[in-house]
């Protein structure tokens, strides 16, 4: 009677550690998340297997509620809701999918269940996939790192996971000990702007011309690529945009920031690019927070607004000889890629 509780119990605990280390907010720490199909095969039963897959998705997820509060400054209940509905969708594929079976056929289960959980529409509220640890494990190995990563998360549901798990460690430790940095290059710039809640609410031209004011104080002289955060822009309009021109006529400043597009039918949450010369949007986010701003069941019932979902626009966009990528699901977040 005692091992019936002590092994599902031992599983889970196991599984939130390996959520709450692998999304720790460290990269290296990324492939601990590789060690949660090993701990769901070994589930005895389906309710085990549900109770390990929750434990693993909160863990991971773990700052959802108070960061949908703080973004839109609501008490926590909309960000718990969203945390349960999410983490509701991972158990089911999890649950469905987990067989008594071992072998081949639990490794194809699994594999099918990680793949639903990358593409609509599970993968919408996919985050915390432990297959993202791929650019970690193989850094620069395009399809093939994502291929053997693939293969290696599937074997450890397999009598094979000890010699998978081995493999999979090693690489972590060689990538970890020739990784490197991030270097975005010298003439680009990251601004933390320090603004709180007012950031993308206050869209006077006074605010506009404050942070026009803000960025040539904080530029360095080498600067020539200034980026800000989500939403920094507020509302990206024509006056917005030949406001922000005419602050830099002459100089060789481009700013890249946040900022949210609107018309009659809803809106876009982009990246827009301006200088002295011109502006343009350079990204519309591919996937905006289902429920409070993706909306897709308003055109069904004859309404309008909401964000619109770009599922299949360019993910990556170049911007002086760099490529510049919209991160996260959710919130638009920015990466340059090497």
């Amino acid at each position: 009677m005692r091992h019936d509780w002590l092994q599902p119990l031992a599983l889970a605990v196991a599984s939130a550690v390996s959520g709450y280390l692998g999304w720790s907010g460290s990269a290296l720490a990324l492939p601990a998340a590789i060690a949660f199909p090993a701990l769901w095969s070994m589930a005895r039963s389906r309710r085990t297997a549900s109770v390990v897959s929750a434990a693993y998705f909160l863990a991971a997820s773990r700052g959802l509620p108070q960061g949908v509060a703080a973004f839109y400054q609501s008490d926590i209940w909309p960000g718990l809701i969203l945390w349960l509905v999410a983490s509701s969708s991972f158990v089911f594929v999890h649950a469905a999918f987990w067989s008594r079976d071992s072998g081949g056929w639990k490794a194809l289960r699994y594999t099918i269940a990680m793949v639903l959980m990358a593409l609509p529409p599970f993968g919408i509220v996919g985050w915390a996939h432990p297959i993202t640890a791929a650019g970690v494990l193989f850094p620069g190995w395009g399809w093939v790192g994502l291929a053997a990563v693939t293969a290696g998360l599937a074997s450890m549901t397999t009598r094979y996971r000890p010699a998978a798990a081995m493999a999979l460690v090693g690489f972590w430790l060689w990538s970890a000990a020739f990784w490197t940095a991030a270097d975005i290059g010298r003439h680009w710039q990251g601004v933390d702007l320090n603004l709180g809640n007012s950031l993308g609410r206050d869209n006077s031209l006074a605010r506009h011309s404050d942070l026009v004011a803000t960025l040539r104080l904080k530029r360095r002289i080498d600067t020539t690529h200034m980026l800000l955060p989500e939403s920094a822009l507020g509302f990206w309009t024509p006056s917005v945009a030949h406001l922000w021109r005419q602050q830099f006529t002459g100089t060789d400043l481009n700013v890249i920031a946040g900022a949210v597009v609107v018309d009659p039918e809803g809106y876009d949450n982009v990246l827009v690019r301006v200088s002295a010369t011109e502006s343009e949007i350079l990204y519309r986010e591919r996937m905006p927070v289902p429920g409070s701003m993706w909306q897709p069941w308003l055109p069904l019932i004859g309404k309008s607004g909401g964000a619109r979902a770009d599922f299949f626009a360019n993910p990556t966009v170049s911007v002086g000889g760099k490529r510049v990528a919209g991160l996260s699901q959710t919130f638009l977040r920015l990466a340059i890629i090497p």
